[in-house]
């Protein structure tokens, strides 16, 4: 078998995001799980000629994917949140018209892989595609993320990032997806600190009058004279394991979700989690999580309430995260990608 999969995610903003991280591990674990195929890892153009070409990043509003190819591809599609969406994520006269060029290209692919079982129904339903030909592979969590054992690095890690003893995690971007309006409504409830990890959130250059920056700008103007919020950006995943150990819960109110990678990290670390039942979100958690209702402000301030003050709860969440974090492994998704190349080269 020979695959060339298309790695130019880690040659653009998109290294420092979940599809960036998602071409590394797969593009790792495929090397070496399966040393017994030819792989062509390409970022610019394609030299060599393939069986089969993997793009393993798909935006409706950007260009991604060829116009005219006599090649066999498969495309792997995250979420189609932005097309679920259109009124909090419009893709203006420019964007549109792409889409519909990405939709024809899309059309064309032999199998698409996307991130959930939710995810798929969403690229059944708004393409059309045939749903036999999209085959879910589940994401994993990267080794960096797992239990630690207390350090001199605990020390080292709230000095550098001036953290309390007891804080809540917050950990993504700031779209509308992520409801973060409603979590900061719901932390002024409360007498906790919420770190903020993201590197949308330290970034001053933003244009603040694109509709997708709406709720960027609503936790600037309401955390920024607020010490309860402490925002650090973008971290390494070396930093990012240390905050999941320290932190007394991660808490991520997602409106929707493709698959929901920091729940998946943060119960790798043993790491209570309180998050919401919606799209991708229960397949990845399943009952190891505390579950609140993400449009009820209520739900979310006590739901962060109980599981902070609530040594029980904590320990609770954080064995059944660490018994179910176990299911998921990039090489499981390396496994299961090279079974979908095999179909799609079979067709």
């Amino acid at each position: 078998m020979k695959v060339a999969i298309d790695i130019s995610p880690l040659k653009s903003g998109h290294k420092v995001r979940g599809v960036g991280q998602y071409v590394e591990e797969l593009r790792n674990s495929l090397i070496k799980n399966h040393s017994d195929q030819v792989f062509i890892f390409y970022d610019k153009k394609l030299d060599e000629k393939a069986e089969l070409i993997h793009y393993p990043y798909f935006d409706p509003f950007v260009r991604s994917l060829p116009l005219f190819s006599m090649d066999k591809f498969v495309v792997t599609v995250h979420d189609l949140i932005p097309i679920l969406f259109p009124e909090h994520f419009p893709g203006g006269v420019k964007g549109n018209l792409i889409w519909k060029i990405q939709k024809r290209s899309l059309l064309r692919a032999k199998r698409i892989i996307t991130d959930s079982e939710s995810s798929k129904k969403d690229i059944a339903t708004k393409l059309g595609f045939d749903e036999s030909k999209i085959d879910v592979v589940y994401l994993g969590a990267s080794d960096v993320f797992k239990k630690l054992e207390i350090g001199n690095w605990k020390l080292e890690i709230e000095q550098k990032f001036h953290l309390p003893l007891k804080f809540a995690l917050y950990v993504g971007d700031v779209t509308w997806n992520k409801n973060l309006p409603n979590l900061v409504r719901a932390m002024k409830n409360l007498d906790i600190p919420l770190v903020i990890v993201g590197k949308a959130l330290a970034n001053p250059e933003f244009y603040s009058k694109n509709p997708w920056n709406d709720d960027l700008n609503f936790v600037n103007s309401e955390t920024k004279d607020d010490k309860r919020f402490i925002r650090l950006g973008f971290v390494t995943d070396e930093e990012l394991v240390k905050l999941y150990n320290l932190a007394s819960l991660l808490v991520m109110p997602s409106l929707y979700e493709g698959f929901g990678l920091p729940i998946l990290e943060a119960m790798s670390c043993g790491c209570p989690v309180v998050t919401s039942s919606v799209s991708s979100i229960p397949e990845v958690a399943e009952q190891a999580v505390y579950y609140i209702e993400p449009e009820n402000v209520a739900s979310i301030t006590k739901g962060i309430a109980t599981v902070f003050t609530d040594e029980i709860w904590r320990l609770r969440l954080s064995n059944l995260g660490l018994a179910q974090s176990k299911k998921f492994s990039w090489k499981k998704t390396a496994n299961q990608t090279l079974k979908v190349y095999e179909k799609a080269i079979s067709v």
